[in-house]
């Protein structure tokens, strides 16, 4: 079992990766008034302290300690730490992701160090944006200087306010007023905030009071206590993919698949392994790689003559690349005078395919090695060097032999695997425990209250669809993967009576022609069906050579695009339409940059 210390949004964040098990859990928040939506896991309302905690860790078996507390909730942190050391559980800390600091921020230890580094600077009258559990800390200033704290509207919070003397004509409040018409009514000649990372909205405040030529003085998060246990195991993780790793790897048996990684993580790590070798000398055992999303993984790495090495695991997916070795070597060289900026040039060598069609993120003769990945690759090792040139090149020694079982060869790709990946992480797949997972996010978006479910193919769709319905809850967004036709039954089964289904063009031309499931093994690039589609919307296209439905985006005259995009609705909605009931469907055909169509 599985205990949780949430009340923050990585709490939220960590109940949504929880809930993709469907295996109960703990939740515990220090307010009764926070309301999570969960299906398997149980709220534990007030929070607890040492003794308690320890007492239901012993009478629940609870194997597993995940504490997602603000930054600075020290004493939870210690009484967490203390917890795991003494019972010998692994503990994770789920923390936010924080900016790096800029120079122009005055950085503090505590508040007494801010106190006088407000002095020191001439700071006599200040915006404290730290919260009313602070006031007494900075007693010293404000009773001193002109102080305006800015705090929650309502009565605790007031009331403690007033229990320390602070005068309530000088208090403010998080709903009333955005920070930036703050600085403008107050004026004052600098702000205190917290390190509290991004989630905390912390680069926004610095932002505004950049914006308004304000100094900016910021409380450093304190550090996290270690554990005194040499048994118990602690790690640290900044985002979802994260934790889900961490969560398999300490309680192999919460999930029923594991999750893995993508070649283009596989890389990634091998990329960021030699740079650093080369530029360095050491052979770290792992590597920090940052994901397209911001949070970071560790991933295990190997070394050879020249190289850097990652073998990939793709969990429980069926994947054929599972197993295989990802290499990368790194040349450091000069870049000429005339270039701006540093150079990083990514190259395909043994086992990587080479593009030869048009449609993909590079042109034909290009190494298949997706956007993403590239951008990752390059990402990565800015953070970690400041070399003028650097060569990369990624290369799989299995990768001719196993590309033969992959569709690539039908797409154009010759010469090798692809390396691909969008978010970093390869989520396990098998029809019916994906078909499960997806019921199991239906049901959690039944559960959150919502009206509209939004069923999206994956990452890259839901992220255009958001934009859509910003207001909805992260558990409105499912994605079916390629099994629209069962996803479309559930929400008809769970009775929700607004269904929006977001598609992009490849997996829309299959469900046109009547594919409910899309997967490539069942349904495949019907030239005669799309030319039909395209007669009706009055198109001339020759689409002869193209092998990809999105290379369609191009080849149309913009002027008929909305008029193609009307007829694939359409016949996407005479297939879908007897699936949903008495539910209103609403289609979004989406293009790769973006544009949505309805």
């Amino acid at each position: 079992m599985i205990l949780v210390f949430g009340g923050t949004t990585e709490g939220r964040k960590a109940v949504e990766v929880l809930e993709e098990a469907g295996t109960p859990y703990y939740y515990s928040t220090l307010g009764k008034s926070q309301e999570v939506k969960m299906v398997h896991g149980n709220h534990l309302k007030g929070g607890m302290e040492l003794e308690e905690m320890t007492d239901f860790c012993l009478r629940h078996d609870i194997r597993l300690l995940i504490d997602t507390s603000h930054p600075f909730a020290e004493a939870l942190h210690h009484n967490v730490a203390t917890l795991a050391s003494e019972l010998d559980i692994p503990l994770i800390r789920y923390d936010r992701i924080y900016p790096p600091h800029s120079n122009d921020i005055i950085w503090c230890a505590d508040y007494n160090e801010a106190m006088a580094q407000l002095d020191e600077h001439g700071v006599s009258r200040l915006l404290a944006l730290t919260g009313v559990n602070t006031i007494s800390r900075l007693r010293r200033y404000w009773e001193k200087h002109e102080c305006w704290m800015r705090i929650l509207n309502r009565p605790s919070s007031i009331e403690t306010a007033k229990r320390q003397g602070f005068p309530t004509d000088h208090l403010v409040y998080y709903e009333e007023e955005s920070t930036t018409q703050q600085i403008s009514r107050i004026h004052p000649d600098g702000i205190l905030t917290k390190e509290s990372g991004l989630s905390g909205g912390f680069m926004e405040k610095v932002e505004c009071a950049r914006a308004c030529n304000v100094k900016v003085f910021a409380v450093r998060r304190p550090p996290y206590p270690g554990t005194t246990s040499p048994k118990a195991k602690i790690g640290y993780v900044d985002g979802p993919h994260g934790l889900r790793l961490m969560v398999e790897k300490l309680l192999p048996t919460f999930y029923p698949l594991h999750s893995g990684l993508t070649t283009g993580t596989c890389a990634t790590a091998a990329a960021v392994a030699e740079c650093i070798r080369q530029t360095t000398g050491e052979q770290p055992d792992e590597v920090a790689v940052v994901l397209p999303d911001g949070e970071t993984i560790h991933v295990e790495v190997g070394y050879g003559e020249g190289y850097s090495s990652v073998t990939k695991h793709s969990g429980d997916d069926p994947d054929v690349t599972n197993g295989i070795e990802v290499r990368a070597s790194v040349a450091i060289g000069r870049k000429k005078e005339s270039a701006m900026g540093q150079q990083i040039e990514i190259r395909g060598g043994e086992g990587v395919g080479t593009f030869t069609l048009p449609g993909f993120d590079y042109p034909p003769g290009s190494a298949a090695i997706n956007k993403t990945p590239r951008m990752m690759i390059s990402d990565n090792l800015r953070r970690i060097t400041h070399e003028d040139l650097l060569t990369v090149t990624i290369s799989v020694p299995q990768g001719e032999e196993i590309a033969h079982r992959t569709f690539n060869p039908r797409l154009g790709i010759e010469g090798g695997i692809s390396i691909i990946g969008v978010s970093g992480i390869v989520k396990p797949f098998s029809e019916e425990a994906f078909i499960l997972s997806i019921r199991k996010c239906m049901e959690v978006a039944k559960a959150s209250g919502t009206e509209r479910v939004v069923i999206n193919s994956g990452a890259k769709s839901e992220k255009f669809v958001k934009g859509r319905y910003p207001d909805l809850p992260r558990q409105a967004f499912v994605e079916y993967g390629n099994y629209i036709g069962e996803t479309l039954k559930m929400a008809c089964e769970l009775e929700m009576p607004y269904i929006t289904l977001g598609i992009m063009l490849g997996k829309a031309v299959k469900l046109a022609a009547g594919h409910l499931d899309t997967h490539s093994r069942k349904a495949t690039f019907d030239r005669g069906f799309i030319s039909n589609m395209l007669e009706e919307a009055h198109c001339t296209v020759d689409i002869g050579e193209i092998t990809l439905a999105r290379e369609l985006w191009k080849k149309i005259p913009t002027e008929r695009t909305s008029d193609f995009a009307k007829v694939v609705i359409s016949h996407c909605e005479a297939v879908c339409r007897p699936l949903v009931g008495n539910s209103q469907l609403t289609i979004l055909l989406i293009d790769d940059e973006g544009q949505i169509y309805e």
